[in-house]
């Protein structure tokens, strides 16, 4: 079924074709890079096909961004509901885990059994374990569907890099929280990415603890129960990582533990780029505003987004969380990033240039008030003479 038929106000048919139905099938692709680039090892291309993960990534996909550019697109109103419940889009995500496993596997089993020079390992893990931290974009998919085989293969995708307190801490912590300063999943204006993953992965882990204990509690059971979501997760790792070190050597566990650190640093880039410096207002009485598309960093660059399952379009998912991801809308007026998300990390590795091309759009989103702005608190001071002296620059004639 590729055509979604509908009725509209007026009584007129509405026939719609869905062009990125099977484009999305990219976004399967994109975990099996690495298990490619594995098999490449043993054809004439050698050694050097351990770069190719890390080239894919943050070369690759940013030259394709640039060319291909932008699609703002949204499907008809009256044909979300069917696109919704269309199972070949669900199924799509669901197929991806155990390609996420694979790649995994495949690239700890090359490592651990030939004889690889240290530059290559370190491209490998690198590479590798950035394309891992897919695995929680596809855990955040699954995570955020009410179904226990939803539920359950998010566990077992976040579990390909230990990030087992994901589901728990992104929907119960981060999407009540988001764009405000008690946020540790959202960075402020003047932050570098270099201090926000100092405070953003002990945060994220220590809330998600805290609300799956809470949650245990209320049900009369121990916060190290077996029903704990996040111990069950852990468990996952654990047992991957014990199998593949008995199989592999005490060696390859190194290249598991480094592998998991780059996967969840995978994760705070893209929590790093989707919120920086926006933020929500305070009522009167002390509580947020909802949380609006414009309260998330939106963009359509069409090749990332197909590679995420349109993770890209934050704005709307934010706003409208159990909206799956072939529904996700683009919206007028929304905060816009210069590139997809792996163009957006390779610029965040360099404060300086991310600050120079970002907090002007920050500035531009609140209309030049620094008090609209989640800033961070010891940059506040420079930060606001900075922009003072922007905002009361004479007009040139």
């Amino acid at each position: 079924m590729n055509m979604f038929i509908a009725t509209a106000k007026d009584g007129s048919e509405i026939r719609y074709r869905d062009g990125k139905r099977f484009l999305y099938l990219w976004s399967m692709f994109f975990p099996l890079v690495p298990a490619i680039a594995a098999a490449l090892y043993f054809t004439q291309i050698g050694v050097w096909s351990t770069f190719i993960p890390l080239i894919y990534l943050y070369v690759f996909v940013p030259i394709v961004d640039a060319i291909i550019g932008e699609d703002g697109h949204n499907p008809p109103d009256e044909v979300i509901s069917a696109m919704a419940a269309d199972r070949f889009y669900s199924w799509m995500v669901r197929a991806t885990v155990p390609f996420l496993w694979l790649s995994f596997i495949a690239t700890a089993m090359l490592v651990g059994t030939q004889e690889l020079p240290w530059w290559s390992i370190i491209a490998l893990v690198v590479g590798v374990g950035s394309v891992s931290g897919n695995s929680i974009t596809i855990g955040h998919e699954l995570g955020h569907k009410s179904n226990k085989l939803d539920q359950k293969l998010a566990m077992w995708a976040n579990a390909v890099v230990g990030y087992a307190h994901f589901r728990v801490e992104h929907n119960h912590g981060h999407h009540m929280l988001v764009s405000t300063p008690e946020d540790p999943a959202s960075s402020r204006m003047g932050e570098s990415i270099y201090r926000f993953v100092l405070r953003e992965i002990p945060g994220a882990l220590k809330n998600g603890w805290s609300t799956e204990a809470t949650r245990l509690n209320k049900k009369g059971k121990s916060s190290f129960s077996l029903d704990n979501e996040i111990l069950q997760g852990w468990m996952i790792t654990l047992a991957a990582a014990v199998i593949l070190t008995a199989h592999l050597g005490w060696m390859i566990a190194p290249f598991i533990l480094v592998h998991h650190i780059f996967g969840w640093y995978g994760l705070t880039q893209a929590n790093y780029v989707e919120h920086y410096g926006l933020l929500r207002q305070k009522h009167e009485n002390g509580r947020y505003e909802t949380c609006q598309p414009h309260h998330s960093w939106n963009t359509n660059h069409i090749f990332s987004n197909l590679m995420t399952f349109h993770l890209q379009r934050h704005s709307d998912h934010h706003a409208n969380p159990m909206r799956p991801y072939q529904t996700l809308r683009d919206f007028a007026d929304l905060p816009r990033l210069p590139s997809g998300y792996p163009g957006m990390f390779l610029l965040a590795a360099i404060p300086p240039l991310f600050f120079r091309v970002m907090d002007p759009k920050v500035m531009e989103w609140a209309d030049g008030d620094l008090s609209k702005v989640n800033i961070l608190s010891d940059k506040k001071n420079r930060l606001e003479q900075q922009w003072n002296k922007v905002t009361e620059a004479p007009t040139p004639t």
